[in-house]
């Protein structure tokens, strides 16, 4: 009875031993989760307000860009369309600051100047041989209406494409380009400070965008300048032309530069 009773002591010794040491270890990983809590609200929070910054900045940026070259494209649209209707005023006016001296290449592989189309009446363009497919539609339109001219008033028009994509645009592209829309569809391209110069002399707006290595488009102004054989500038014809309102427009421009000069 008393091994009993001296077990049953020690078992009892043994079970409160063993509580307490488990309150220990309790209170011990209290304390570890305590300490491990603090460290944690310690420790700056990274990721949600600094992305978010950066999202936003992202956005504000992306916005800014679109709005400067949209605010570009207007400007220079809206530049062509004062010089045409001063033109359309009368000498005392003054000429309109579209056109001038330019030194290109054509499609097979010749010196071209502006003094070359002299004597001519000439409709211009402005695009590359890569567009997808504003390009093709008004070079299409463009062919159409040159034919429709010398049909309907026996004016012939010498149809003109000048590449804005000089790096790609090579003289062999261009020849293969342009023979695609007209007989007599005269391509042009050069290096880039020659194509930039012309451009500029016609108030044309270009610039690449979506660029992925060599793969990319080029934004431009989508108009057609009518020159006169003096090769001064008469009037732009635009993206909402049609054909026969493209070729009835340059017809009444041609008529009326005759009257003017008879």
């Amino acid at each position: 009875m008393e091994l009993l009773c001296t077990t049953s002591s020690a078992s009892s010794a043994t079970t409160t031993t063993t509580s307490t040491s488990s309150q220990a270890d309790s209170a011990s990983g209290k304390q570890s989760g305590n300490s491990h809590e603090n460290a944690q609200q310690g420790r700056p929070v990274r990721g949600g307000p600094v992305s978010w910054l950066s999202f936003l900045l992202l956005i504000a940026t992306g916005a800014g860009l679109v709005y400067y070259y949209d605010k570009e494209k207007k400007q220079h649209i809206e530049d062509i369309s004062s010089s045409s209707k001063a033109v359309k005023q009368g000498p005392a006016v003054g000429k309109a600051a579209i056109g001038g001296s330019f030194n290109l290449i054509n499609h097979d592989g010749k010196s071209v100047t502006d003094k070359d189309f002299l004597g001519k009446w000439t409709l211009i363009y402005f695009g590359f041989t890569h567009c997808p497919d504003i390009c093709p539609d008004e070079l299409q339109k463009l062919a159409a209406a040159v034919d429709k001219i010398k049909e309907k008033s026996r004016i012939e028009v010498v149809p003109v494409f000048i590449s804005v994509d000089p790096e790609r645009d090579t003289v062999e592209q261009v020849r293969e380009y342009v023979k695609e829309f007209h007989p007599q569809l005269i391509g042009l391209t050069g290096t880039p400070d020659e194509v930039k110069k012309a451009a500029r002399a016609y108030r044309v707006y270009y610039m690449k965008t979506e660029e992925e290595g060599s793969d990319y488009l080029v934004d431009h102004s989508i108009v057609m300048y009518l020159m006169d054989p003096r090769m001064e500038f008469v009037k732009f014809f635009g993206k909402n032309n049609d054909v026969d309102t493209l070729a009835d427009g340059v017809i009444t421009e041609i008529k009326q530069y005759k009257k003017v000069k008879a």
